[in-house]
């Protein structure tokens, strides 16, 4: 098999040849969330396999899928691990923010920490639309990206020491939470992540084990698919259109890129 670091450039369009620094992940960030979709086929459609390098390969490159938070973040922690970068897993507990309350489901967001010249950062491509696109340092301080505007800051809570929160373009007028997070809990390998696929795909309150959803960033938006509806965000203007289960199957492959394998 091929290493992680080849298949993604390759699918990202990406030269093999270009060095990954730091400076330039605001660059990469964006590349992968507009490329890799975050989506939950496998899950409804009972077909999700063990959390392994293999495996994830060939869901995100034989198959041409996306995939949920500890799919795409681990994806992206390997590839950065072969570019000899320091960084770790953390897991965090989602904020129902319509519902002012943690999730119950407890661990299940699975997130990166990078750390660059002795200073820690937050980087996630698993977080659905509301992606930073850039590292988010752990200091409070706000970043500002074509999503929105992002921090980190330093909340304990009975789920960790840090609290990622947004304010997503278009989205949200006020500061919203994400999830909290450990930076001091890491995870050791993505073996360990067997755990929360399997609290998201078996647990009765999980919420992406109800109904297929796939939503990316796209140049100027995102778009986002369910088996009833196709909404696109483009320069801050909606728009939404009914949609039936084969027009939905169709899309995946034409519109997404999914293969049949």
């Amino acid at each position: 098999m091929k290493k992680i670091n080849t298949l993604l450039r390759e699918r990202i369009g990406m030269s093999q040849e270009e060095k990954i620094e730091f400076d330039n992940l605001h660059t990469l960030l964006p590349q992968l969330a507009k490329e890799l979709p975050f989506e939950n086929l496998c899950i409804i459609e009972n077909r999700t396999s063990e959390l392994t390098e293999e495996n994830l390969a060939h869901k995100f490159f034989t198959r041409n899928e996306g995939g949920v938070c500890y799919e795409l973040n681990s994806l992206l922690y390997l590839f950065l691990v072969e570019n000899n970068f320091d960084v770790k897993l953390v897991r965090g507990v989602i904020y129902e923010n319509e519902n002012n309350k943690w999730n119950d489901i407890g661990k299940t967001h699975v997130t990166i920490l990078i750390t660059y010249k002795e200073k820690i950062y937050l980087i996630d491509t698993g977080f659905g639309g509301n992606l930073p696109l850039k590292p988010v340092p752990l200091t409070g301080e706000e970043v500002h990206s074509s999503n929105g505007d992002f921090r980190v800051r330093n909340i304990k809570t009975e789920h960790g020491n840090y609290i990622f929160e947004m304010k997503v373009r278009n989205k949200d007028s006020d500061w919203k939470w994400g999830y909290a997070f450990d930076a001091l809990e890491s995870i050791g390998e993505i073996g360990e992540l067997n755990e929360v696929q399997d609290i998201i795909v078996n647990h009765p309150q999980s919420p992406f084990n109800k109904k297929p959803l796939i939503t990316r960033l796209t140049h100027d938006g995102n778009v986002t698919a369910t088996e009833q509806s196709f909404t696109e965000w483009k320069d801050g203007k909606m728009t939404k259109r009914e949609m039936n289960r084969e027009e939905f199957e169709k899309l995946i492959q034409n519109y997404f890129g999914f293969k049949k394998v």
